[in-house]
C-alpha cells in the first residue's frame, strides 16, 4: 500500500505490517483513505482529532446557513380596498424582513367560476411591492385556492466612496452624487 505520512509527506509504498509498526511507533491511527486506487492510500492520522475537526467544520457549516421563512397571506376575490391595504401591508413588512410570502386568493361558490378575478388582485398586488419582491412563483389554480409566491430583491452591495447625509445642502450646479470639497471643519 502508499503510505501518507501525518503531516501529508509520501512515505512511499509500505507493506502493511510496517505501516502498522510505524502507526504504533507513532501512536496514531492507520487509516485508508483511498481504497480504491491502486495500489491503496493509507495515512497516519490521530483518527479522533480528524472526526472531531469534521463535526466542528459541519457544526458550523450548519449554523452559519440561512433559514428561508415563508410566511401566507390570505385573501378572497371581493376584498375591501381598506382591508386590501391591510394585507398589503403585512406583505410589505414581510418582504421588508426577507421572508418569502405566500399569497393564497380563496375562492368560494360562484367565485370559482371566475378565476381572472383572483389573477387580477395578485398582479396587482405584485406591482404594488414590485420595489420590495419579485414574483418567483407565478399565480396557479390549486383547487380552490389561486397561489402566487413573492421573494424579497437581494441585498444590494453598498456602493463605494462617500455617502450624503440627509441634512447637507446640494448646491445648484453640483453633482448630489461627487463627494463635496473638503472645509477646515471636515480636514
Amino acid at each position: 500500500m502508499r503510505l501518507v505520512g501525518p503531516n501529508g509527506e509520501q512515505v512511499g509504498i509500505v507493506a502493511i505490517a510496517d505501516a502498522l509498526r510505524l502507526a504504533q511507533e507513532a501512536d496514531l491511527d492507520l487509516v485508508e483513505v483511498a481504497p480504491d486506487a491502486r495500489p491503496p492510500v493509507c495515512k497516519l492520522m490521530d483518527y479522533g482529532k480528524w472526526k472531531y475537526e469534521n463535526a466542528q467544520k459541519a457544526r458550523e457549516a450548519r449554523r452559519n446557513q440561512s433559514h428561508t421563512i415563508i410566511k401566507e397571506m390570505k385573501l378572497r376575490p371581493k376584498i375591501d380596498p381598506h382591508d386590501y391595504q391591510t394585507k398589503k401591508g403585512h406583505v410589505v413588512r414581510f418582504l421588508k424582513a426577507g421572508d418569502k410570502v405566500k399569497i393564497t386568493i380563496m375562492f368560494r361558490g360562484r367565485e370559482q367560476s371566475r378565476p381572472e378575478l383572483g389573477l387580477r388582485l395578485l398582479q396587482r398586488l405584485a406591482v404594488d411591492v414590485e420595489e420590495l419582491g419579485y414574483v418567483e412563483a407565478q399565480p396557479k389554480l390549486d383547487g380552490r385556492n389561486m397561489i402566487m409566491v413573492m421573494a424579497p430583491h437581494r441585498k444590494q452591495q453598498a456602493q463605494p466612496g462617500r455617502v450624503r447625509r440627509h441634512d447637507e445642502p446640494v448646491t445648484e450646479g453640483e453633482d448630489p452624487t461627487e463627494e463635496p470639497p473638503a472645509t477646515a471643519a471636515s480636514a
